[in-house]
């Protein structure tokens, strides 16, 4: 399949960013107050992970994940709460999903994962 070096570059940074996602939804079910609120994370975290396979099926690329928003997300929990933080969240699963349709036509396999991606959107923002 003929791959340009764009969709390249977009399905590298959406491996990433699920990868990135499954350890900030780990981080997350750990410090949350709400225990329907980490089982939920818990949940994310793992549908995330199955994200990060479907691209890695693209890409054939070993990345690890970064811990940044593992860290930086349980602190925001803390100082702002979840009122303002899980809006944040949901946000960013909308914005993957849109990251992910311009690559949805050559790679139909992604879009139960941008599908998925708004229904996490929708399922953070629910938690309020």
């Amino acid at each position: 399949m003929n791959r340009s070096d764009n969709d390249r570059n977009i399905l590298l940074k959406s491996q990433q960013g699920e990868l990135d996602a499954v350890l900030m939804y780990q981080a997350l079910a750990e410090v949350v107050k709400d225990t329907k609120d980490a089982d939920t994370f818990r949940k994310l975290a793992a549908e995330e992970g199955h994200h990060a396979a479907v691209f890695h099926g693209l890409t054939n690329e070993n990345l690890k994940p970064k811990k940044t928003l593992a860290t930086l997300m349980p602190i925001l929990y803390k100082i702002i709460g979840k009122k303002r933080l899980y809006p944040l969240i949901a946000k960013g699963e909308y914005a993957a999903a849109e990251n992910y349709a311009p690559v949805v036509e050559k790679f139909p396999v992604i879009e139960s994962v941008r599908k998925d991606e708004t229904r996490h959107g929708d399922t953070v923002a629910g938690l309020l």
